[in-house]
């Protein structure tokens, strides 16, 4: 008999993670703020659109969830058709939302009382990589509750990572979003520096990707950096913010410093005030092109500039 799973949240990223549930054959039930979009996506799979959370957690073994930020996934789970009304003993929830831990934490009492599992799993990795099932996905919670949630993960990851109890992946997720952020930058403040001087921004990006800097970010994120005018945006420059501030809080609580990171929440709010808060992350590099003074840095380059 087939897992059923619930896919809460079926935009860019919980969308492509459906896809993969489908293509490995579990029953799925779908839930989204906006119905349209998981109908829409439960025709296309094969699945079921429920109505609400609490009727997606009465059908199903596994439920993920999928969404912006600590306030969607509080109200995701609670109240009288929130995931934990609907939740049946036995049965696994797993946030993967990027969020501090105790949003998870907060909920775990009430999760438990139904007689169910929970877990907090962020991922790691692009929209290409949820839907081919190739993300990194980091666990935290028992390793009861992560057995039973494995063949869902499992179906969604080329890695799955235990990090330690309830609330443990969420910051490190963090911390991985930290680097992401880092990188960003500096890759946006590189491809600028070799454009101004001239060089093609397509060649200067393929020699970036083959360089000790060629991390999987930098992979995936070509057509964003090289083609932006023609390349949907896959994060925006509000979740980015958010990202950010939950790093700053994560970094107070535990009495770390993240300089860095302070500098890039800057640089990501200056960003939206020229491009846009919807403009994907990569659009950083628009921006730092747009600060530079003089000819040959605001147009040397052989390829249209992003806008």
């Amino acid at each position: 008999m087939k897992l059923a799973v619930g896919v809460l949240g079926t935009g860019r990223m919980g969308g492509s993670m459906a896809r993969a549930l489908a293509r490995a054959g579990f029953e799925l039930y779908l839930y989204n703020r906006t119905p349209e979009r998981a109908e829409r996506l439960a025709r296309e799979l094969n699945g079921h659109a429920a109505n609400t959370p609490a009727e997606v957690a009465a059908h199903c073994d596994v439920v993920i969830s999928s969404v912006a930020d600590g306030p969607a996934v509080k109200a995701l789970y609670e109240g009288p058709d929130g995931v934990i009304a609907g939740l049946r003993a036995g049965s696994v929830a797993a946030d993967m939302s990027t969020v501090l831990p105790e949003t998870i934490l907060g909920l775990e009492a009430s999760i438990r009382a139904k007689g169910a599992g929970v877990l907090d799993a962020p991922v790691s990795g692009s929209v290409s990589l949820a839907t081919s099932g190739q993300l990194t996905i980091m666990v935290g919670g028992t390793a009861e509750d992560l057995e039973k949630a494995r063949p869902v993960l499992d179906a969604l990851a080329s890695r799955v990572f235990h990090i330690g109890p309830l609330g443990s992946a969420a910051a490190m997720k963090l911390a991985v979003n930290a680097v992401v952020f880092g990188l960003n930058q500096a890759l946006s403040e590189a491809l600028a520096l070799a454009e101004a001087a001239g060089i093609d921004r397509s060649i200067a990006y393929d020699v970036l990707a083959a360089s000790a800097i060629g991390a999987p970010y930098v992979q995936y994120k070509r057509a964003a950096f090289v083609t932006p005018e023609e390349t949907p945006p896959a994060f925006s420059l509000q979740l980015a913010q958010k990202d950010l501030r939950l790093i700053g809080e994560l970094a107070q609580a535990v009495g770390s410093d993240v300089a860095q990171a302070r500098a890039n929440l800057q640089l990501i709010v200056d960003a939206a005030g020229t491009e846009g808060a919807d403009a994907d992350l990569s659009s950083v590099a628009a921006h730092i092109r747009r600060l530079a003074r003089g000819p040959v840095a605001a147009g040397a380059s052989r390829t249209k500039p992003a806008s």
